[in-house]
């Protein structure tokens, strides 16, 4: 059975959504969200959901080099599996071990990895996520109808966020910091890739007015929903894009329309992992080199 701090791990997680989603939802009119979902073009939804899963890859592939700075890399195809059961994990097991917790006890059971060393792998992991995701939001802020100083801070804070991230790398986690470049190349792709996903949401929905400030505020709303307070980002997300919203004179209902079928392609996205959760064989991790050793011995 799982622990107590576990079981009120997820009760919270799961009070704290409800209460967002509660919230948010008092201040809308949940009928014509309720319209614009009736009126989804499908075939851009689809092409969402394929851009969510192309980013989803290439998160795999940043996740797999963080694995081979200390050791422990994969194969990309056991990795990716890896990947699609943490996802799972994450959404629908919100206070248990969950997907980075697995990922952290399957390697060091199986491989004997320090926990230690892949605990940081996983969390650099994220961060490096966050900071591609803040990097293209500072983009965004020249093109967005904010006062001139604020375009120049954005601007200003760029290369100084991309600074102090490989400062620390270097300084701190060094096993890391080779493979800085090829992580953060990856990182963009991810981004960029769950951005242009967004898009065709807001085409999906018929809307294409302000895309700039909607995806800017995409892009500060996932920020948020990489805290752990929530169940996989639900309820905060929305609570980011209400407000938002208010703030910068966008569409209400557009905004919460287009979190929620974003958090919807993550979920069916996220089920594709339960495959692996009920047959756990089929996982079968393997470490690159290993793999590459017993295919040579195999000739």
């Amino acid at each position: 059975m799982p622990e107590m701090p576990s079981l009120l791990k997820a009760f919270l997680k799961i009070v704290l959504s409800a209460a967002a989603l509660w919230y948010v939802f008092t201040k809308i009119d949940v009928s014509e969200v309720a319209s614009i979902f009736s009126r989804v073009n499908y075939g851009w939804l689809l092409m969402a959901t394929l851009m969510f899963i192309l980013s989803k890859i290439f998160s795999s592939y940043r996740l797999n080099v963080f694995f081979r700075n200390i050791g422990s890399g994969l194969t990309e195809k056991s990795n990716l599996r890896l990947y699609l059961l943490g996802m799972y994990y994450n959404l629908f097991l919100p206070g248990g071990i969950g997907g980075d917790g697995y990922k952290i006890y399957l390697l060091n059971k199986n491989f004997g990895v320090k926990a230690k060393k892949l605990f940081w792998a996983v969390l650099l992991d994220r961060v490096n996520g966050v900071l591609a995701l803040f990097v293209l939001a500072m983009l965004m802020v020249p093109f967005i109808p904010v006062p001139a100083v604020y375009k120049k801070l954005a601007i200003a804070a760029i290369p100084l966020s991309v600074a102090a991230y490989y400062l620390i790398i270097r300084w701190f986690f060094r096993d890391f910091y080779q493979g800085t470049k090829k992580t953060n190349l990856y990182s963009l792709a991810v981004q960029l890739a769950q951005l242009v996903s967004a898009w065709f949401i807001l085409y999906a929905n018929h809307n294409q007015e302000q895309t700039i400030s909607y995806l800017f505020l995409f892009l500060i709303s996932s920020i948020v929903a990489t805290l752990p307070i929530t169940i996989g980002g639900i309820g905060s997300r929305e609570i980011t894009f209400l407000f938002g919203a208010q703030v910068m004179q966008l569409d209400i209902h557009q905004s919460i329309a287009l979190s929620l079928l974003f958090y919807i392609v993550t979920v069916v996205v996220s089920l594709a992992g339960i495959y692996f959760s009920l047959h756990e064989k089929a996982l079968n991790i393997s470490l690159a080199g290993k793999a590459l050793n017993e295919e040579s011995e195999q000739k």
